[in-house]
Parts: structure tokens; C-alpha cells; sequence
């Protein structure tokens, strides 16, 4: 057990002496949290009569769950939601039609491991959104390599990296990502060179990486979307469908409660 030969308990002779120069070396190390509470969880391992491997243990649990939040932070910082949105804030109750059971599967990321992709179909306002950052932001606390990214600007950036001549490095580093999330396809149609791009990046991700995608458009009608190309629309489609989960969600709209209507383009 410990004891105040210890040294670390505050108030104790040679305690203070000892304090400094530990608390430097252990910020020497980079183990800033250790530095800053091994003194006050000594007091109080003290106090309890705990083990020393208790309070070791404590002291280093305290440090990997720092490391682990802020890990998180900076995870979503790269993913670059524009909002943080979670499952546990979705009001399921607004949406009966919606498999709340699959969606909290799918939360369970099983998804992910095996390369699946997710696509939320249905018209405006409905929480397809929102139900994309909530399943990034679990990936993000699971330590998975995440970008968020609206469908317009995902193509107009891919499109300055082929003017740049950087392309092929470019669709290699979105290949490293566990999950790309593309918000809005459909609510603006493609000319011929993003609906291109929009095939070679879903191409690229094929089978290595998972893509939650949002869209209005019934399937049917992507030829529409994507350049009037019925050939690139339907090998677009074949690679997001062949693993994927559907969620179609048909209900009334969040930002306009009063009003209903089926998923249809605009």
C-alpha cells in the first residue's frame, strides 16, 4: 500500500522537494497529465489505503483517456463536419418510418470493417444529414480516418486538383480514408468532367473504403444528375450498391414540420 515514504503525498518532508523536478521530467516525456494529478491522486490513493499498482494504474488511465480525447478532437477537426451532430439527439419519434434498430447497427460500425457503403435517400429537411455526421462522428471516437465533405464542393476541390496536375496523389490520399461522406448529390446536376470525377473517386474507394452518401434522387433519375451520362450514372451505382445498406426516409421534413411530400428531385 502506499505510504507517506513515499513522497508523493503533499504536506510531507521531502515531498515538495521531490515535487519539481518529477513533475518537469514527467512533462520531459510528454506525460503532462501525470505531471499535473500524480500529486493529488497520491493524496488520494493515501487516503483509500490503495495499492501502488492501483494508483499507477489510475495515473496512466488518466493520461491514455487525455491522449484518446484529444486524439478525437483533432479527428473531427479533419473531418470537417459543418456542425456535430449524434445519434442519441436524432428524435426517431419524428420519423416512425425510419429502422431506428438499423441505424443504431450501423452506429455499431460493423459497416466500416467490412467496406460497406450507406446511402440515406429522401427529399429535403427529412435528417439524412444529420444521420451522416452522427455515423462519421462515432467512426471519428473509433479512431477511423473520416472527411465530410457537400458533393458540389468535394468535385469543384477534385477539379482544381486536376487542373494542378495533382489528381492521381490526390484520389490515392482519399483512398486511405475509412469513411468519405458525400452530403447532397442530386440537388445540382453534374456537367461531363465532375460526373468523371465523381466515378473515379467512388472507383477508388471501391472495396477499400466506405462512403455514406445523401441524396434526393431516386436512382432511376441519376442519369439526369450526372450529365445526362447513363453509362457513368448506372457504373456509379453498381459499385455504391453492390455492399450497402438503404436507408430511405420519406417522412416530414425538420425545418418544415408543416409540410410532407415523397423524396423527389428539385
Amino acid at each position: 500500500m502506499l505510504t507517506r515514504r513515499t513522497g508523493f503525498a503533499a504536506g510531507t518532508e521531502g515531498g515538495t522537494a521531490l515535487a519539481e523536478p518529477l513533475a518537469l521530467q514527467l512533462k520531459s516525456l510528454g506525460l503532462y497529465v501525470i505531471a499535473e494529478r500524480y500529486q493529488e491522486m497520491a493524496d488520494e490513493a493515501l487516503k483509500a489505503k490503495s495499492p501502488y499498482t492501483h494508483y499507477l494504474a489510475g495515473l496512466v488511465n488518466a493520461q491514455l483517456a487525455a491522449r484518446m480525447d484529444r486524439s478525437f478532437r483533432e479527428r473531427l477537426t479533419r473531418a470537417r463536419f459543418p456542425a456535430i451532430k449524434t445519434l442519441e439527439s436524432f428524435d426517431f419519434t419524428f420519423q416512425p418510418g425510419l429502422d431506428e434498430r438499423q441505424m443504431r447497427s450501423l452506429a455499431e460500425l460493423h459497416f466500416l470493417d467490412a467496406t460497406e457503403n450507406v446511402l440515406l435517400v429522401g427529399p429535403p429537411g427529412v435528417g439524412k444529414t444529420h444521420l451522416a455526421i452522427a455515423l462519421g462522428v462515432k467512426a471519428c471516437a473509433a479512431r477511423k480516418r473520416v472527411a465530410f465533405y457537400p458533393a458540389m464542393d468535394l468535385l469543384d476541390q477534385f477539379l482544381l486538383y486536376q487542373a494542378a496536375g495533382v489528381l492521381p496523389a490526390k484520389l490515392a490520399e482519399l483512398a486511405r480514408l475509412n469513411l468519405l461522406i458525400v452530403d447532397e448529390l442530386g440537388y445540382l446536376s453534374l456537367d461531363s468532367h465532375r460526373a468523371n470525377l465523381f466515378f473515379q473517386i467512388v472507383s477508388r474507394l471501391y472495396e477499400k473504403g466506405s462512403i455514406i452518401l445523401t441524396t434526393n434522387r431516386r436512382f432511376e433519375s441519376w442519369a439526369e444528375t450526372f450529365a445526362g451520362d447513363a453509362v457513368i450514372a448506372a457504373a456509379v451505382l453498381d459499385r455504391l450498391l453492390h455492399h450497402r445498406h438503404l436507408i430511405a426516409i420519406n417522412g416530414p421534413s425538420y425545418r418544415t414540420p408543416d409540410l410532407t411530400g415523397p423524396a423527389e428531385e428539385e
